[in-house]
């Protein structure tokens, strides 16, 4: 027998301090429309650079240096775009940056998914002081590890290569402890009967665990993906050739010449933003998801 459903009053009865219609839905305040308001408006400030951007693109280094400023470009066209093509290295730059983004994700979830596992799943001592050691990890900027990584990286020989790039960013304690948190909610159950059934560990990580851990393991490509793409002290610091250079440390090596090509430069920016924007676009879903999967709150 199934209960009846509540009425107006006690809808209205549930919820205290809302205005409540005859039909139970609630009434829009004026806390809420200034609250819309106050949002939208840090939404707009915040989207000024990317407007700004977009729109430079497209100007001329007349219209660009023009005062007062112009908002709307004259002419409409993609010559800011074909020229920076044909001037600099740019599908070079892209290139390096699309294997650095690639590999060091591809890294990413392999370590960081096998150090989760051990975590989560193998009850050793001193399991929990480790984690908090990971965790502590987080807390410590690149600014003081840089010049110790630079040099385990030049005794391996990888400065100004692109392996030198991706090997120290693959490690991250943030994936560890999203994949750590989410493997605590598989039941030790599966896995022992795994075991019992004669899988070996290798397998059972492999065909069971990692395909429940799909929303979490997305959450951490997405990121890393983010991270990685818009990386630049790292490969400023190691990249001391064009051919080594990612899009974030070209754009900055041109901000630096004599005379500075701004238009050509706003076009590669756009060229470079618009992938991250569109990955957060298409998987803002999974990564909201995913990341309530795992217990942050």
């Amino acid at each position: 027998m199934t209960a009846p459903a509540p009425t107006n009053r006690q809808i209205r009865k549930q919820t205290p301090g809302r205005t409540w219609t005859t039909t139970g839905t609630r009434r829009v305040t004026a806390t809420d429309a200034l609250r819309v308001v106050i949002l939208s408006t840090f939404v707009l400030l915040a989207l000024i650079p990317v407007v700004w951007t977009l729109l430079g693109s497209f100007k001329t280094p007349a219209e660009l240096a023009a005062r007062p400023i112009t908002i709307l470009p004259e002419n409409w066209g993609l010559d800011n775009y074909t020229d920076a093509l044909g001037r600099f290295n740019f599908t070079v730059y892209l290139r390096n940056s699309v294997l650095v983004t690639v590999g060091a994700t591809v890294l990413t979830l392999t370590i960081n998914a096998m150090a989760a596992y051990g975590l989560a799943k193998y009850n050793f001592r001193g399991r929990n002081g480790l984690f908090l050691l990971t965790l502590a990890t987080i807390m410590i900027p690149l600014q003081v590890i840089l010049i110790p990584v630079y040099q385990v990286v030049a005794s391996m020989g990888l400065v100004n290569t692109l392996w030198g790039l991706i090997i120290p960013a693959a490690a991250t304690p943030t994936g560890v402890f999203i994949l750590r948190q989410y493997m605590l909610g598989i039941p030790d159950e599966l896995i022992e009967a795994a075991r019992v059934d004669g899988s070996g560990e290798f397998r059972t990580f492999l065909r069971i665990v990692l395909p429940l851990c799909r929303p979490a393991l997305a959450v951490v490509a997405i990121l890393s993906v983010m991270w990685r793409w818009n990386d630049f002290l790292w490969p400023l610091v190691v990249a001391q050739s064009e051919g080594v250079y990612t899009l974030p440390v070209a754009l900055a090596r041109f901000n630096a010449e004599e005379t500075v090509p701004f238009n050509l430069i706003l076009a590669m920016s756009v060229v470079t933003i618009v992938p991250v924007i569109l990955l957060f676009l298409v998987f803002q879903r999974q990564i909201t998801t995913g990341i309530a999967n795992t217990g942050i709150k």
